[in-house]
């Protein structure tokens, strides 16, 4: 890229001039991840973005490269320029590598952001072995389904290993022979004025090994589209939100490269009667006001059935009352969750003059022992207004 023609390092990287090395830092991140050649395989546009993003940042985050270019622009660093800046920019997948901590082929919850865009990094073998992309699938259950846990079969369409080559990638009797390119060192250098910039092989990709004949199926890659069907078991008591592995089940790795991981996350339907609590759960049950002065029995509804509550005589409403073991599984193994009914004391809202009598007749019979709730409050309302 001629120096006339390069853009201002700060526009590349989307900041000002005054910005921090963290807010330089993080426009990279997120920027590299956007431009990586793994993410955008053949566009040799986001290719050449990827190499002018290295580029700013290696500049931008050095103090004195930064100074110089502050000062004198890119000509800080063209041919017959002193100052910083000798030493050559760095191979952009270096910086990459860098900002993101660096990855192997590891693959368990939370490694990184490499599994999760590059499946375990761009790093591959001599033969071109890559570990495949970890994959994550929404799954919604019902209530009854994370209580007492079942088994499911899901359908993913991912890349897997190719039939014909076997995941090697390469035709019958085809060997790996050393890149033309690069010459087997997974490097290619070129010059700009002082500086030698030596960047990743883009034939080879950096393994410094070719297939001499690519299998015509997967083009070599050693895996193709296809649909999967997976068996999966849910545990019983398993929370809104839990994410279940199932490895090896991700996409396959790249010419046999070891396959990644799906990770289930789990999203439970919103139940028509209870609500949860993490392993108890609790409902609204409305009874009558007969029921509630009275006393008696009533049928609780549970994830199992119903289940029996007696219902003292004078039960107010919204007393909650507690139904042990009536809840959900413990994940664990631990002791099982409770049912937490609140009971609603329904007040009719249309009486005939037959039923409005009776109710006349039984309230002027009813005296202050009858309703201690309400003298209680009254007597205090008064020393408070005193």
């Amino acid at each position: 890229m001629a120096t006339k023609n390069k853009r201002d390092y700060y526009e590349v990287l989307s900041v000002s001039r005054e910005a921090t090395e963290e807010e330089i830092k993080r426009t990279y991140r997120k920027l590299a991840v956007k431009f990586h050649p793994d993410k955008n395989p053949g566009d040799a546009e986001a290719e050449e973005r990827f190499k002018e993003l290295g580029e700013a940042y290696d500049v931008l985050m050095d103090v004195e490269k930064r100074a110089a270019y502050d000062r004198y622009g890119h000509a800080a660093f063209a041919q017959g320029t002193g100052g910083p800046g000798r030493g050559g920019f760095h191979d952009p997948f270096d910086i990459f590598r860098e900002v993101f901590g660096g990855a192997g082929a590891g693959g368990g919850a939370g490694g990184g952001i490499f599994e999760t865009f590059f499946g375990g990094g761009v790093q591959m073998d001599r033969e071109g072995r890559q570990r495949g992309s970890d994959l994550r699938y929404d799954m919604q259950i019902t209530l009854e389904e994370a209580a007492f846990g079942t088994e499911k079969e899901i359908e993913v369409r991912k890349l897997d290993t190719c039939a014909k080559c076997d995941g090697k990638g390469a035709e019958s009797g085809s060997r790996s022979i050393n890149c033309p390119t690069c010459g087997g060192r997974g490097q290619v250098i070129s010059s700009r004025g002082f500086f030698q910039v030596s960047q990743t092989c883009p034939r080879c990709r950096g393994a410094g090994q070719i297939i001499e004949k690519p299998c015509r199926t997967c083009d070599g890659e050693g895996r193709v589209e296809k649909a999967s069907r997976i068996k999966l078991r849910i545990p019983a008591g398993i929370a809104e939100g839990s994410r279940l592995r199932s490895t090896q089940n991700g996409e396959a790795g790249v010419r046999g490269g070891p396959p990644g991981d799906l990770y289930v996350v789990i999203h439970i339907k919103e139940h028509e009667i209870f609500q949860r609590d993490e392993d108890n759960l609790s409902c609204d049950l409305p009874i009558s006001f007969a029921l509630a002065a009275l006393g008696g029995e009533i049928a609780v509804p549970t994830l199992e059935g119903k289940a029996n509550l007696k219902v003292p005589a004078g039960t107010q409403s919204g007393q909650i009352f507690k139904l042990r073991g009536k809840g959900i599984n413990n994940v664990n193994g631990r002791e099982r969750g409770d049912l937490l009914a609140r009971l609603i004391v329904e007040v009719p809202t249309r009486l005939n003059a037959e039923q409005r009598q009776k109710l006349e007749e039984f309230a002027a019979l009813c005296g202050d022992e009858n309703t201690p709730l309400h003298k209680s409050f009254f007597d205090r309302a008064k020393e408070f207004f005193r």
